[in-house]
């Protein structure tokens, strides 16, 4: 994630200068991939792709999806604004899908929170409340990537004691900044949400062979899922990057890592073209409702 609700834009740098960076960043990544490993992982990770892997990846994303949308109506109820949960699933597709066909990351999370606030007549409120639901998404996640890399081995697991440390410190601060009482279900939402996504990168890991028990692979989905968040282009970039790392460090080879990561990017994607749907009937429901205004 990048500026609006994730990685911070440095303030120094002017927007579409960063933007531009985050892009080249990006490719960098995958072209360094290219160059140490070839073209053939990712070939592989393509014809590893199935229709089981498709189905389970769509129905884990209505899970989700569903308590992403939760958890967005939660905050945005803390911040006093009505958010059907029907209209948040909906608005949430769309931003999945525009999130992986965009540049950046964050486009469709930026168009949530606008048309959440011309729907509510308050664009600021809407766009905070998309932050503050991204960002309460991202402490949770982070938390428990802690919590699983301090109790199973993983390549970075001798640094984690004290990230631990200050990530506390960190949760402390946030929670007290905001003190929201849904925070329980917050986190809960959150939680769920996690963990359908890391079952997801655990069923893309066994498409691409990877045999390694769930105990050793778990460290390593979360490891993937925080690089998710960083800058890219469609989803792709760090995570390939991170998983071809932490597959190498575990032992399990940085091909069948890429490999991996390709098979988890096309589920992902797959499991967003509900989204395109939302998107698709909305421009044409726009023309319709103009249509029936009468003339005056």
């Amino acid at each position: 994630m990048t500026t609006a609700v994730g990685t911070a834009r440095p303030a120094a740098i002017p927007r579409p200068t960063w933007r531009w960076v985050q892009i080249a960043v990006a490719v960098a990544t995958l072209a360094f991939l290219v160059w140490r490993v070839g073209t053939g992982p990712f070939v592989d990770g393509l014809r590893a792709v199935d229709a089981w892997a498709l189905a389970a990846a769509s129905g884990l994303a209505v899970v989700t999806t569903v308590c992403c949308a939760w958890r967005w109506r939660l905050v945005a109820r803390g911040l006093g604004v009505d958010l059907p949960l029907g209209t948040a699933v909906a608005a949430y597709y769309r931003s999945l899908f525009l999130n992986l066909t965009l540049p950046g990351g964050v486009v469709g999370d930026v168009h949530r929170g606008v048309s959440h606030g011309h729907d509510t007549s308050d664009v600021g409120r809407g766009l905070r409340g998309v932050v503050w639901e991204r960002v309460a998404g991202q402490v949770v996640q982070v938390l428990l990537t802690v919590a699983v890399l301090l109790v199973l081995p993983s390549p970075v697991h001798a640094v984690v004691p004290l990230a631990a440390i200050g990530l506390l410190a960190l949760v402390a601060g946030v929670v007290l900044a905001v003190r929201m009482r849904a925070w329980p279900a917050i986190a809960l939402a959150s939680a769920l949400v996690v963990a359908g996504h890391a079952a997801t990168f655990l069923i893309a890991a066994r498409s691409a062979g990877v045999t390694a028990p769930t105990s050793e692979m778990l460290p390593l989905a979360l490891l993937v899922l925080q690089a998710a968040a960083l800058p890219n282009v469609g989803g792709w970039g760090p995570r390939e990057g991170v998983t071809a790392w932490a597959f190498a460090a575990a032992g399990l080879g940085a091909s069948v890592g890429v490999a991996t990561a390709v098979v988890y990017g096309v589920m992902v994607f797959v499991a967003s073209l509900p989204g395109a749907v939302v998107l698709v009937a909305a421009e044409v429901r726009v023309p319709t409702r103009l249509e029936e205004v009468p003339d005056v």
